[in-house]
């Protein structure tokens, strides 16, 4: 079992060691911190965290620095649970107070995010899963072309330019819009891709081939909207520690790329409403991220769909101050999708 002094000792060890880039030794440690102890009392708590393997000696340093298990330690019962300050909570109010739909929003707060906390930041999109479509507008650019603009009750707007093979005139595209409310509006997103598509058989043979090109089209729109996506920013983080990752930094870099690596490695981070996890280190190896350290929290959107956001970055992170932006974010987030 580790003392009191030992636990405080490893805090020290962490915070200096993320602050410095340096091995910690324990003549460092009597020299900055008010242990009132020796430096050979402070070498026999560091002895006793080495046996924990909560710290490590790299190569023949004679300091030590933590060891994921001693990450861990940290988050979980040594890290303070700092506010952030005016000037930060300043930011978060002014730079997302400025946003528009949840498109611009999520991007505003994953580049937020990462100038706080200097990591690759990461938002899922909520799974309208729930969000009902309000109305579907059809609106023709050229002869050719087509705008469908989605509009769900939780306030999403999206749209998608559709081509078609042959010239669509106004009748066709006005009966398409009247027979597609009548098949979704009001529906579940679950239901309105399904309902739609028996519209087609509604329509003249004359105008038929454009009029399934054009409802397969919103299809896919509906459908999108179901999957599960990120927004990300800050890779170039990445680069500016690299030295923080051994071997090399290209394996992080192929890892993030893949959305759905990340999206499992935060479908598994299970959190209560307002709390920040952390997945660390070896605990992230499955996903060929065992350099890094992930951050996550939840914020909800408009309609009530739970979602992540966090950062990744690497093991040696201001863990505390990382936590506090993710947290602060994620609630900042929440308030504004929810007056919506």
């Amino acid at each position: 079992m580790v003392s009191d002094r030992g636990l405080e000792v490893l805090r020290v060890i962490v915070q200096d060691y993320v602050a410095s880039r340096e091995p910690v030794g324990s003549k460092t440690i009597v020299d900055r911190h008010s242990f009132g102890v020796s430096a050979a009392t402070i070498r026999n708590d560091m002895a006793q965290l080495e046996d924990e393997e909560l710290i490590a000696a790299p190569h023949t340093s004679s300091g030590r620095v933590p060891t994921d298990k001693g990450y861990r330690m940290f988050v979980d019962h040594l890290a303070d649970r700092r506010p952030l300050n005016n000037a930060q909570r300043t930011a978060i109010e002014t730079f997302l107070g400025a946003s528009g739909d949840l498109d611009e929003v999520l991007h505003r707060t994953v580049r937020l995010l990462s100038q706080l906390t200097n990591q690759v930041a990461l938002v899922q999109y909520p799974m309208f899963s729930r969000a009902r479509v309000r109305h579907l507008e059809l609106v023709s650019v050229t002869p050719s072309r087509v705008l469908a603009v989605i509009i769900l009750d939780n306030g999403r707007v999206e749209q998608r330019l559709i081509e078609t093979e042959s010239p669509v005139d106004d009748d066709l595209i006005s009966r398409l819009r009247s027979l597609c409310n009548e098949a979704v509006a009001g529906r579940p997103l679950l239901d309105a891709h399904d309902a739609i598509g028996d519209v087609p058989a509604d329509i003249a043979d004359l105008d038929r081939a454009a009029a399934v090109r054009i409802v397969d089209a919103v299809r896919e729109q509906l459908s999108a909207q179901r999957q599960d996506r990120l927004v990300m920013a800050g890779a170039a983080n990445l680069a500016r520690t690299e030295d923080d990752f051994p071997g090399s930094i290209y394996p992080v870099l192929d890892a993030i790329e893949q959305q759905v690596v990340l999206l499992r490695l935060f479908g598994e981070m299970e959190s209560e409403r307002d709390s920040v996890v952390a997945s660390i280190g070896r605990e992230n190896a499955s996903f060929g991220l065992e350099t890094t350290s992930v951050l996550a929290g939840n914020y909800r959107s408009s309609g009530g769909e739970i979602a992540r956001l966090g950062v990744l970055g690497p093991t040696r992170m201001d863990y505390a101050s990382n936590m506090a932006a993710v947290r602060a974010v994620a609630r900042y987030l929440s308030r504004i999708l929810d007056a919506e």
